[in-house]
């Protein structure tokens, strides 16, 4: 149980730390909400919507990559779920940089928001509660590297409810600022923005080399904890 709370509480605060993505990344969007603006109130409560509707398509993908953890875990395989994905989210920091495909990633990035947001004209236009959540449930699935990287680490919890819950919590984690950004994302500036964004890959490397470690079980209390001994059924018996 100790296991599931610290798997929890990392979510959120992977959420929130990832989150200072989108104030580069996702910008364009979580500005041009049309948010309800006839009290403070209401633009609160449009943003919220907005948001609760990303945590739930996160928590949609979170159970159907759990079920996939669940086929990994039953068959022995979870700690080399565990390393795999650590590597992985690695390599998604360091591939970009080895072969100087950052900007060309990231203009393809700008270019599918931009996209995104004439799709979704029609609903732009609507300045109600329910438009509001529609697009937040539909920009939980937008292209986004460190979803991504919550959706592999889901995979690891290794059940649907264990993947459900952590890619909800995860973007509870991402309401602080993603609400920030709405409510006043057009005061911070684009180089400020970028500056941000960098913290983003030290921060994803770091997680991955905590999931590496937690995969090879050396015994490092809470950074990588003894891999459990199982006893035989027939065995207990037997006692």
């Amino acid at each position: 149980m100790t296991g599931n709370i610290e798997f929890y509480i990392a979510a959120l605060v992977f959420g929130f730390f990832t989150s200072f993505h989108c104030i580069g990344m996702c910008g364009p969007i979580a500005i041009a909400l049309p948010l309800k603006k006839n009290t403070w109130y209401s633009k609160v409560i449009s943003s919220l919507l907005y948001n609760f509707g990303r945590t739930i398509t996160y928590g949609f993908l979170g159970a159907i990559f759990g079920l996939l953890g669940k086929g990994f875990k039953m068959s022995g395989f979870q700690s080399w779920v565990s390393i795999v994905v650590g590597i992985l989210m690695i390599l998604s920091v360091l591939f970009p940089v080895l072969f100087h495909q950052k900007q060309y990633i990231d203009r393809i990035m700008y270019s599918y928001v931009g996209k995104m947001i004439s799709a979704f004209r029609k609903l732009f236009k609507k300045s109600t509660y329910p438009s509001l959540f529609f697009i937040g449930l539909l920009n939980g699935l937008l292209p986004c590297g460190p979803v991504y990287a919550a959706i592999a680490l889901a995979i690891v919890g290794g059940s649907i409810l264990s993947g459900s819950i952590y890619m909800i919590l995860f973007g509870i984690g991402t309401i602080p600022i993603m609400l920030s950004l709405n409510l006043i994302g057009h005061t911070i500036s684009i180089g400020m923005r970028n500056k941000i964004r960098k913290i983003i890959p030290v921060f994803i490397i770091l997680i991955g080399i905590l999931f590496i470690l937690r995969g090879l079980h050396l015994g490092i209390p809470y950074v990588s904890p003894p891999e459990k001994m199982l006893v035989p059924h027939e065995k207990m018996m037997m006692h």
